[in-house]
């Protein structure tokens, strides 16, 4: 663990990290979704599972304190961002959170239904099918978009804190 806090820094290492208890969240929210209609599925045994781990990792965020970090620059250290950075990394995980969101949805829901009225040619159903369409195509083109600004704000960070150390020498 301590490798890891090294390469990523505290922060990157706790938003790295938070994939063990989101993905079981994720489990259980698909699974619950279908446990009226699957007898099969069952949505406490990926809620426990979620809960232990979210506490797990609340306990590994708390004792990130305790690992030394080297100072330099890391990409994603709250600490070291730019103002820039921040607000770009910010509305790149909402469009990453955007996507999840559609992606969990359509994996959960019967499209049966909707493709019945899409090939009977009513209009209501059309529409919703182009706007969900729309909604990942908006969702992917952010998180591109975002990311790219993002970068270029990390570059501009870095390359300053190199002319800084340069100028030092």
């Amino acid at each position: 663990m301590s490798k890891l806090v090294e390469r990523f820094g505290r922060t990157g290492f706790a938003a790295l990290s938070t994939i063990i208890w989101a993905l079981p969240m994720a489990a259980w929210a698909g699974s619950a979704d279908l446990s009226p209609v699957d007898t099969t599925a069952t949505p406490t045994i990926a809620f426990t599972i979620g809960v232990v781990m979210l506490i797990v990792w609340l306990v590994l965020v708390a004792s990130l304190r305790r690992f030394p970090v080297s100072t330099r620059q890391r990409r994603f250290d709250i600490g070291q961002m730019s103002s820039s950075e921040k607000r770009w990394t910010l509305a790149c995980a909402a469009f990453a959170t955007g996507l999840v969101a559609w992606l969990n949805a359509a994996a959960t829901v019967d499209w049966g239904p909707l493709g019945s009225a899409i090939s009977a040619g009513k209009v209501g159903p059309i529409v919703f099918a182009i706007a969900l369409a729309l909604f990942a195509i908006v969702m992917v083109a952010g998180i591109w978009f975002t990311w790219s600004k993002e970068s270029r704000a990390y570059r501009g960070r870095t390359s300053a804190a190199s002319a800084a150390g340069a100028a030092s020498a």
